[in-house]
């Protein structure tokens, strides 16, 4: 699976702050890195009157902008879509996936912390991986100050590299994952390399993505 921890804390704690550091440190680390964040606003994310505000105003489920350098897309969607849910469908590609929030779920996470907001914390410790606090606190998990982005960074490397070698295969039909049994998924991962040509560049396979869609 993909590795994806949460990064939470009260507000104005700094989540944001750490985020913009971290992903240009493992940006240079090499690392792929993608971002969820968690919002409870219903407000519209596009902006009124823009394109693609209107396409979705006159019933496109879907609407995306391409450039040079970016891809937008714009999906109306009925509830809070799970990080896994966004990974099967657009963040296949991925190394990390960091997400803002999502304290409430069962993602180990990563609390950022700050002495005067109180001592009192956000997380479930048993889902606790580490905290980033300008405080020592009576915790047995590892502590950052705020300054120590390359610190933190390494430990999620760290963290990553627990689950180096595992299959990271997510089945969707009809817009839900479907879980596999663990020897079904390494069947399937199996099979799947052995099919495709002989991949490009350093020869190793990295990521596949195959799509079904039938027409009715």
């Amino acid at each position: 699976m993909h590795t994806i921890i949460s990064i939470v804390g009260k507000s104005d704690s700094g989540k944001t702050t750490l985020l913009e550091s971290l992903i240009a440190e493992l940006n240079r680390r090499g690392r792929r890195v993608a971002i969820v964040k968690h919002s409870h606003h219903a407000d519209d994310l596009d902006t009124p009157a823009k394109d693609t505000w209107r396409f979705t105003r006159a019933g496109s489920v879907l609407s995306a902008i391409n450039s040079l350098d970016h891809l937008a897309v714009y999906r109306r969607v009925d509830h809070y879509f799970d990080p896994r849910e966004i990974s099967s469908t657009v963040l296949w590609d991925f190394d990390l996936i960091l997400t803002e929030g999502f304290k409430g779920s069962d993602y180990p996470k990563i609390e950022v912390h700050r002495a005067k907001q109180g001592r009192e914390l956000v997380s479930d410790p048993a889902r606790l991986l580490a905290v980033v606090t300008d405080e020592r606190l009576d915790l047995d998990v590892p502590q950052f100050t705020h300054e120590d982005v390359a610190g933190i960074a390494g430990f999620i490397e760290k963290v990553m590299a627990k689950k180096a070698g595992e299959n990271d295969i997510d089945v969707v039909v009809n817009g839900d994952r479907v879980p596999l049994d663990p020897s079904l998924e390494d069947l399937l991962a199996r099979t799947l390399a052995a099919m495709i040509p002989h991949p490009q560049g350093d020869g190793e396979l990295k990521s596949l993505h195959v799509s079904l869609r039938r027409q009715s």
